[in-house]
Order: structure tokens, then sequence, then C-alpha cells
């Protein structure tokens, strides 16, 4: 059966911090998902499938919103176990998103006994099935990636900070933009197949960028005057825990490859540094201790945060350095 074609990533109009952050994790899944938040209507879930592509071959899993734990994790057939004398298991979810994408659709309204699950198995990299003595272990590597309306209610503080980084989108696209939005989404309803072919040029293009930065990234190294620039202003934010200098460093150093370069540069730290931040700091940031060397730059060590232009009223540069613009109602956290 041929897989019904998905909305190609370079097609979206606009949303340049997405795909940047989406791109990033493609180049390098360490990083640890991401996060989007963003009004009903904004097209979340096009985005986040337009990821798989640049993924090449992995799998893209949906976990649906009201699955069972036995969908998550998979099951053990025991009258099997006790006819073969081995565990038969039927995979979940879990199992089919392993070394591919885990989409988790209006993550924040996930039952929290699968958030506890999901957080275990995204720590560690392992499913564990036991039932009645007999147990099965597979691996589970992926790369989560979830969506929200913040007006529908919070994320738990854990597994929030389980996302490497966090974009949120605009709900307010300028005349021009929406026009261009709904006029595509049209081309492609009417004949998804002529729409994605219209576009294959520029999806390769795109495609064969993350693979040159992924094959570039080795060779970067995760230096010292990089990390220790991270860590200041990580403290500054006041961030708890030390995630966010690990995903701002592997981020940045993403970054680089992305542009071509061959090492961390300060234009790739700030370019990351909202993605990283924008769901860890503190409302009450740190105060900067008595020393030149731990003194926040460039403001970032405040609590105001960026504002992610969705569909193209920002251009991608002034998105990545830091440009800053009212953060909508929704986008604030209480």
């Amino acid at each position: 059966m041929t897989e019904p074609a998905h909305f190609p990533l370079s097609a979206v109009v606009g949303a340049e911090a997405l795909k940047l952050a989406l791109c990033l994790t493609a180049i390098d899944p360490k990083i640890g998902g991401v996060l989007i938040e963003g009004p009903r209507g904004m097209a979340k879930s096009t985005l986040a499938r337009g990821l798989a592509d640049l993924l090449g071959e992995g799998p893209f899993v949906t976990l649906p919103l009201g699955a069972s734990e036995e969908r998550l994790i998979g099951t053990l057939d025991l009258d099997a176990a006790l006819a073969q004398g081995k565990a038969q298991f039927s995979p979940g979810v879990l199992a089919k998103a392993d070394g591919g994408v885990l989409y988790v659709d209006e993550v924040n309204l996930l039952a929290d006994h699968l958030v506890d699950l999901l957080l275990d198995v995204a720590a560690s990299g392992t499913n564990r099935v036991e039932r009645d003595g007999i147990s099965h272990r597979h691996s589970a590597r992926f790369v989560l990636i979830g969506t929200m309306n913040p007006e529908e209610g919070e994320l738990r503080p854990q597994l929030l900070d389980r996302f490497g980084l966090n974009v949120a989108l605009d709900g307010q696209p300028a005349p021009e933009a929406r026009g261009q939005i709904i006029r595509r989404r049209l081309d492609f309803d009417a004949d998804p197949e002529a729409f994605c072919l219209q576009w294959a040029e520029a999806q390769a293009q795109l495609r064969a960028r993350c693979q040159a930065a992924r094959e570039q990234l080795t060779q970067i190294a995760l230096d010292d005057q990089a990390l220790a620039q991270i860590t200041e202003r990580c403290f500054a934010a006041g961030v708890d825990g030390l995630r966010a200098d690990l995903v701002w460093l592997r981020a940045a150093r993403a970054h680089a490859a992305w542009r071509g370069a061959g090492q961390i540069e300060a234009e790739d730290i700030e370019a990351v540094a909202e993605f990283a931040l924008r769901h860890r700091r503190r409302e009450t940031p740190q105060p900067p201790v008595h020393s030149p060397a731990a003194e926040p730059q460039g403001g970032h060590g405040s609590n105001t945060r960026q504002g992610q232009g969705a569909w193209g009223e920002m251009p991608p540069q002034a998105t990545a350095t830091g440009a800053r613009r009212e953060v909508p109602n929704w986008a604030k956290k209480p």
C-alpha cells in the first residue's frame, strides 16, 4: 500500500524558526526533538511530518491521544511463551518508532501514566515489557516531536524538559502570507502527487543540505570556548539542571554544520539560544555573580521571550539572531 503524500517542508510558507529547528534535529537527533507550541489551525502537524523526509528511511510513528499503555509499550503473549518456551512480543508504538520519529499531537493532554512511561524510555533508549515474570527488552531510540496548544493546558515539567528545542508559532500571519498558505494548501489537496513533484527539487536540496551537515557534524568540535559562553548564559537565565547546556551546545554545533562551517561561532550560539532556553527559563532569573565572566550576554538572561514568527513575518536571520516581538498571551506561562 502506497504511503500518502505529505506536504513538503520546503513548500511551507514562513515558519522559518520552526523549519530551522526541525532541520537541526534532523542533523543531530541527539538534540532531543522539538516541542511545537501554537494555537489551533497553525498546521503544526503538517510541519512536524515534514521532518520525516529529512531523516531518510526512519519511520514516522504517531502516538494517538487516547492510546492505551499496551498500545504504547507493546504486549507479551503468555500462552505462546508457555507453548513455545519463549516470549512472543507484539510491538507497540515505541518499538515501531525505533530509529525514526515519534510524533505526539496534543502532547499536553497525554495521560499521566503514559507520560511516565514515555519519560523512562526517552531517557534510557530501551523499552522493557514485563508480565507475570516474563520480560522482553528492545531498543527504542527516536526523535520526539510534540505539538500543543497552551490554551488547552500546560505540559508536565519533566516532559517539557525532555524536548531538546521549543518553538512557538505566531497565530497572526500577514494577509499576503495567509493567501500563499491557503493557495498552496488548496493546490496540495487538489493533486498531492503533482504538488510534491512541483516541489521535488527544492525538497531534494533541503534533504541534501541536511545530509551534508550530518556528515560534517563529527568534524566540528564541541569546544570549551563555546561551552563557556553557553554555561554562563544558562546560569544567567536560571535554568534548572544541565540539559539546557548540553542541548544548546549540540544545537549550536548542528547550526555550524548547517552553515557549512568548521567550528562553532558566536552566530551559531545565538541562532539557537531561544530554542534551548524558551521552555527552561525560570520566571525569576538567577542573580548575576560579581564576576565579569558570569554576566549574561546580549540581555538573554532576562525573562523576555522571543516571539517565533510562524508564517513569514520575520526572515530567518532576524529570527535566529534574537530579534524580539511582543509575545501573544497564549505563549505566556502563568
